[in-house]
């Protein structure tokens, strides 16, 4: 979308679900919230879902036959059935588990899967460009394993995925392929189906890390042919302490539980044990049951909205974002060019100022941005910088805040000049 254009959002109305965008913060200046990249704010009927829960019918799921265990076992039960539908899987609740985030979804992989089926002479693809919760989990298993970790190399100019060096480094000694699809730093959207069917060619599984595309573009796990998939409910409206897996019945029904004990249990004896139906057989212990609920009620708000629509004001603010900030003499953006598809979020750094001082200064202006490496140390290295600031946008930010993070930057040109 070009700047200028009309968002397709009642932005204003958006607003006013979210009471913390009201605050001041510092000095009495406005709250401009641009570091949704890390946590998104949360709506007032994703709030009110907790109070409701633990007034109305707080117990624990699948373990009485008193009302108040029915009630909370089918509100969670259905917030899988939602997730599931909200990411396109057929399959309903028994593709979809609950985690505690797209880090635990990744390591649920790791172990169920990769600890089981890789070994001497597997390879795990990757690319530059992932964030530590993926890469630091299949380098791990590589070294548990004896597998070796491959990664796609990043074109540092535009952000983009080298596709020609994907395709040689995809082949019959590839075992899984684990790619961002929207990455956190360059906001580089990858071809995630392009991958998968290279992947599928080998008869090797692919892993989509989806924290930064669920909550603001349509996402069809069946159409993008992955074999699993994960996000986090802060990053899209949610809380935090909860996010989804998404992985085909096939493959899910044949690995082996990441965790042991209560409710992933069918049959117990003192010589063995047998596993619970999909998807609780991954889900022991007592699970998070208001977070999980609350999950659902924030992909109802998104729906709501609608993800073309969300997505569609996303671009509109960063492209003004991006124009305003490559006007700014001496300030460096990573990622996709102007005319290149990115996601909703700016990476840069100017020059003479370190990025956690900007970032304070920034502060001062109002202004919640993130300075550091983004837990992409890798590609940070790569790209030779020690650190950026990332400004990241969503459903509820306006053209007009950008004005505060354009402020904040020039007077730090005037504070390090």
């Amino acid at each position: 979308m070009a700047t200028g254009e009309q968002s397709p959002l009642d932005v204003e109305r958006v607003r006013e679900d979210f009471p913390i965008l009201d605050r001041e913060v510092g000095d009495g200046v406005p709250l401009v919230y641009f570091d949704n990249a890390a946590t998104t704010q949360t709506p007032n009927e994703v709030i009110d879902t907790f109070g409701d829960y633990y007034r109305g019918y707080n117990a624990n799921v699948h373990r009485g036959i008193h009302q108040l265990s029915q009630e909370a076992s089918i509100a969670y039960e259905e917030a899988h059935d939602r997730l599931a539908e909200f990411v396109g899987a057929s399959g309903e609740r028994e593709e979809m588990i609950f985690t505690k985030n797209t880090t635990e979804a990744a390591n649920l992989v790791a172990y169920a899967w990769g600890l089981n089926e890789l070994g001497e002479g597997d390879e795990i693809v990757l690319t530059e460009m992932e964030h530590h919760s993926t890469l630091v989990t299949w380098q791990q298993m590589a070294k548990r394993t004896g597998a070796e970790v491959k990664y796609i190399r990043v074109d540092p100019e535009d952000g983009s995925l080298d596709m020609e060096h994907a395709k040689e480094l995809i082949g019959p000694d590839t075992a899984m392929v684990s790619v961002v699809h929207v990455s956190n730093v360059l906001g580089t959207v990858n071809p995630l189906s392009e991958l998968a069917d290279m992947a599928h060619e080998h008869d090797a599984l692919i892993f989509g890390d989806g924290a930064q595309a669920v909550p603001n573009r349509p996402v069809d796990v069946e159409d993008l042919d992955v074999d699993f998939y994960a996000f986090s409910g802060h990053k899209m409206a949610g809380p935090t302490g909860v996010g989804g897996l998404y992985g085909k019945k096939a493959i899910l029904e044949e690995m082996e539980p990441f965790m042991y004990g209560g409710e992933m249990i069918r049959r117990v004896t003192y010589e063995d044990s047998s596993w619970n139906d999909l998807p609780w057989k991954y889900e022991a212990g007592t699970p998070l049951i208001a977070e999980g609920i609350a999950f659902a009620v924030a992909a109802d708000y998104l729906d709501d909205l609608g993800l073309k629509n969300i997505r569609a004001h996303e671009e509109r603010v960063t492209a003004e974002a991006y124009d305003r900030l490559s006007r700014i003499d001496g300030l460096e953006i990573y990622g996709p060019r102007e005319d290149e598809e990115r996601a909703g979020l700016v990476s840069f750094n100017l020059d003479g100022v370190h990025a956690h001082d900007l970032s304070s200064i920034l502060n001062d202006h109002g202004v919640a941005i993130r300075a550091g490496d983004h837990c992409t140390q890798p590609l940070h290295q790569k790209m030779d910088i020690a650190a950026s600031v990332r400004a990241s946008f969503y459903l509820y930010n306006t053209v007009e805040e950008l004005d505060a993070l354009v402020e904040g930057i020039e007077s730090a040109k005037d504070i390090f000049a």
